[in-house]
């Protein structure tokens, strides 16, 4: 035993990792690496280039590298095009359509998934037929409906931050209401039976017990439809028409068209953009993990 553990003592890293090897571990490693390059590579070079100079970038060899630790970019990004205020304007669109996608989704999803009434099944159907539906379908009815709208109330559609919300839960709400209806089937009715016989009103069921038990559920649906609206693109180039209320993907396209080449800002701009995101999936990884698996199994 003591001549076994002094030979194995006096391997070197080469011959452990040779002994461990073998063809399925081998090929395992190999498309982990694969799927890991390919996707940390891209968020890797954008935040690089962010802090590499226009000949960097723009060199026939690619600078794998910065030579230095620039804030150029970030500086003329926020100096010269202004670009906190696009933050928050993503920010003051973004949050609000999270937080009213889950307080809908969450009335109308509790109510398919526990109320009996007739067509529910087709009522859920229908809703999550709509999403099927590209975007750039809907846009122009959608406009043309909130445009008469406005004129009949008295308010513009155009560079209206609620109005955009308003499109963006066209967009956010279906999937939103599939998703936390299949949560809720997964919740036994028996605990909130218990509850209304105790004496708890229908909402108060939903408030006290429903809710904490679906926390997963609520956290996937909030990140989800927050993605949806920070990032979104069309909607926003069709709404907002002043600079002043663009948000953030609008000015990047609008620093990306400038007729002098700025690809570091436009990095700068798409880091700043994408590191909230990823800070955020990050923190609630644990939750979002939880309620998108557990929507998807029958109670």
């Amino acid at each position: 035993m003591t001549t076994r553990s002094t030979h194995d003592a006096n391997l070197n890293l080469i011959d452990h990792l040779a002994r461990w090897i073998n063809w399925p571990r081998f090929i395992f490693a190999v498309t982990l690496t694969f799927f890991l390059t390919s996707i940390l590579f891209p968020f890797y070079w954008m935040v690089s280039s962010s802090f590499k100079t226009y000949a960097e970038i723009g060199g026939r060899e690619p600078a794998y590298f910065p030579s230095a630790l620039r804030w150029d970019a970030y500086q003329e990004l926020f100096d010269f095009w202004s670009f906190g205020g696009n933050v928050l304007n993503s920010v003051k669109v973004a949050v609000p359509t999270a937080i009213i996608a889950v307080i809908l989704s969450t009335l109308g999803a509790y109510a398919i998934a526990r109320l009996r009434f007739r067509g529910k099944d087709a009522l859920l159907n229908s809703i999550l037929l709509i999403y099927l539906f590209p975007g750039i379908l809907l846009i122009i009815p959608l406009f043309a409906m909130v445009a008469r709208i406005g004129g009949r109330i008295g308010f513009d559609v155009q560079d209206n931050l609620p109005v955009l919300i308003f499109t963006y839960l066209a967009q956010t709400l279906p999937v939103a209401l599939y998703m936390l209806t299949n949560y809720f089937r997964t919740i036994p009715s028996e605990i909130e039976q218990a509850g209304l016989i105790d004496g708890c009103s229908r909402l108060g069921v939903i408030w006290r017990i429903t809710l904490p038990l679906a926390i997963p559920a609520l956290v996937s649906v909030a990140i989800y439809t927050f993605m949806i609206a920070w990032n979104e693109f069309l909607y926003a180039l069709v709404f907002l028409n002043s600079r002043d209320m663009f948000t953030m993907p609008i000015q990047i396209n609008t620093i990306f068209n400038d007729p002098s080449p700025r690809p570091h800002v436009v990095m700068a701009a798409s880091t700043i953009m994408t590191l909230p995101v990823v800070i955020l999936f990050l923190a609630l990884e644990r939750f979002l993990e939880e309620g998108l698996t557990a929507g998807g199994v029958k109670g």
